[in-house]
């Protein structure tokens, strides 16, 4: 069903909570992010906009904040935000990204309503100057080329949007993880209850191409979570097999020096350190995800 058809036939809009996360850090492209984000058409839309560590500013008439005392993390927040959206459907929307078109949620929704073992779907992300879409928004191996869609086992978990049931049945974001991976995290595990992923990049989301790597944690958190994704979710026999394939693939990408010296810091850091809640994926969902083009050992 599209969204004309939703229209024509007086069918109801489908309920979405949105969930953005400020530090107060970007004035300008905040404001624009939200404004793009109300001119929403086809949905009922519940806004909410958490504060890390601050309380929330510029923000427009409708919209409700929550404030946190202090910066937990974009995992943490974002389950603190999916506590207080109502909606069927639950978006994560980075405070940086535009909606350049009015029926962008109502068309990522209306795949959700169709296929209702699709737990997520993903549009395509792309620089709002340079049309580029980086190939770690890209949520599959082989992302040279990322105007082919289909079903995925991973996500860019900054523009998302998410069935809400599954994302309960999942238990949200992995807390502890606060920046980087945690969208493999969560796709592992609604994978492992029986869903799949989508990914439409007929559906296009403006976000300026930036480098992870400008945040001075990178490199710790990076290999840190990595190592907690493998012993949360993967069998005790894949758990070596996928983090010697992370690191070689890390001593193929990072040369220098001190990249790879804070890495294995961070790497042994999610080796001593306390990983949260360990849930194995079954053997049933690695062959699935397997058969979908991306065995978990990557």
């Amino acid at each position: 069903m599209t969204l004309k058809d939703t229209v024509s036939t007086g069918a109801p809009h489908p309920s979405i909570g949105a969930v953005v996360l400020t530090m107060n850090d970007r004035p300008d492209e905040f404001p624009s992010a939200l404004a793009s984000l109300l001119a929403q058409q086809g949905v009922d839309l519940d806004v909410v906009v958490v504060g890390n560590g601050c309380h929330p500013e510029q923000i427009p008439e409708g919209v409700r904040t929550v404030a946190l005392p202090e910066n937990i993390g974009i995992p943490a927040g974002r389950n603190v935000g999916a506590e207080n959206v109502k909606g069927e459907f639950v978006f994560f929307f980075d405070n940086d990204a535009q909606l350049p078109d009015h029926d962008t949620l109502a068309r990522l929704a209306a795949e959700l309503q169709r296929d209702h073992q699709l737990a997520y779907v993903q549009p395509r992300i792309a620089d709002p100057h340079t049309g580029t879409t980086l190939r770690r928004w890209v949520p599959r191996l082989r992302a040279a080329d990322a105007t082919r869609p289909g079903i995925v086992t991973v996500m860019a978990e900054g523009v998302v949007l998410v069935r809400r049931s599954a994302f309960a049945l999942a238990g949200g974001w992995p807390d502890g993880f606060f920046l980087f991976h945690e969208g493999i995290d969560l796709a592992w595990r609604l994978w492992n209850h029986g869903h799949t992923g989508l990914y439409t990049p007929d559906v296009i989301v403006h976000h300026p191409a930036t480098n992870p790597a400008r945040h001075t944690r990178f490199y710790r958190l990076n290999a840190r979570n990595r190592v907690w994704l493998a012993r949360r979710n993967l069998p005790r026999i894949l758990i070596p097999l996928n983090l010697a394939t992370w690191w070689l693939v890390t001593l193929w990408r990072f040369r220098e020096r001190e990249a790879l010296r804070t890495s294995l810091a961070g790497f042994l850091e999610g080796l001593r350190t306390d990983c949260g809640t360990r849930s194995p994926m079954s053997w049933r969902t690695v062959a699935r995800l397997t058969c979908a083009g991306r065995p978990p050992v990557f």
